[in-house]
């Protein structure tokens, strides 16, 4: 794997009772790279994140990680999460009983072991990490609600805020779009395009015009393989890709 790839994914394939979900699957970003996968419902995305995070070990192929070429497929869900990869699901999961510095402050990246949690203190580097991230997201004036109290947009922020505190090295975010006002995904999609600067960033999606916005490549997921793959333009004009997902 050369030094401007960041994941790579050869020639992978699972089976679920018989149903072949991936077959034959290669996929790779860079370091710094927005991505958006598209495509049909079935064809696979959701179990290319599982396998990517651990959740799913494919029957063959291999996933290869960073500049020390590790295989994923070795390592558990934790330790592939270590390893600087985060997933941000399509429903927001966030602490609705703890404020929203509280939430930011519970998923900076700290030391884990039960000597560390139970002596934490809070330290200014700490603080200012979580004014930074707030600043980022966009949820600066919210620091001390509650997160229950906010707005489903507002709540899928702060949860990419939890993840970017993790300072993972790659995101992969499931449908971030999903149930926004025309504000909050203009903001969403800021809030993306800033984070793939430092890091890569992978986006599942059905909404075209977020996916637009993003302006970045696009694979097209069928039947558990790559259909087509390059700007939204040029994917959209294949005959294929109208055929099996855009002319439905």
């Amino acid at each position: 794997m050369n030094s401007s790839t960041l994941l790579e994914v050869s020639g992978i394939s699972v089976s679920f009772d018989g149903f072949k979900a991936i077959d034959n699957l290669s996929f790779n970003i860079g370091p710094a790279e927005m991505r958006a996968i598209i495509g049909p419902n079935g064809a696979g995305k959701t179990t290319f994140m599982d396998i990517v995070t651990g959740k799913t070990k494919p029957d063959e192929g291999h996933v290869i990680w960073g500049e020390k070429n590790r295989s994923l497929l070795k390592l558990s869900e934790s330790q592939i999460a270590r390893e600087g990869i985060g997933r941000k699901f399509q429903r927001p999961t966030v602490f609705e009983d703890q404020t929203v510095r509280e939430n930011l402050a519970m998923a900076l990246k700290n030391k884990r072991g039960p000597f560390d949690v139970l002596f934490y203190k809070k330290t200014r580097e700490g603080a200012a990490k979580i004014e930074a991230l707030a600043e980022e997201i966009g949820l600066t004036d919210e620091l001390p609600r509650i997160a229950g109290e906010l707005s489903h947009g507002q709540k899928q922020w702060l949860e990419i805020g939890m993840l970017l505190a993790q300072d993972p090295r790659l995101l992969l975010v499931d449908e971030p779009a999903a149930g926004m006002t025309a504000t909050e995904r203009d903001h969403t999609t800021a809030i993306l395009v800033e984070a793939a600067k430092t890091r890569a960033v992978v986006v599942v999606e059905h909404d075209m015009e977020f996916v637009r916005r993003l302006n970045c490549k696009v694979t097209v997921l069928h039947e558990g393989s790559v259909l087509a793959e390059g700007s939204l333009d040029h994917v959209t004009q294949n005959q294929d890709v109208i055929d099996v997902y855009l002319g439905r």
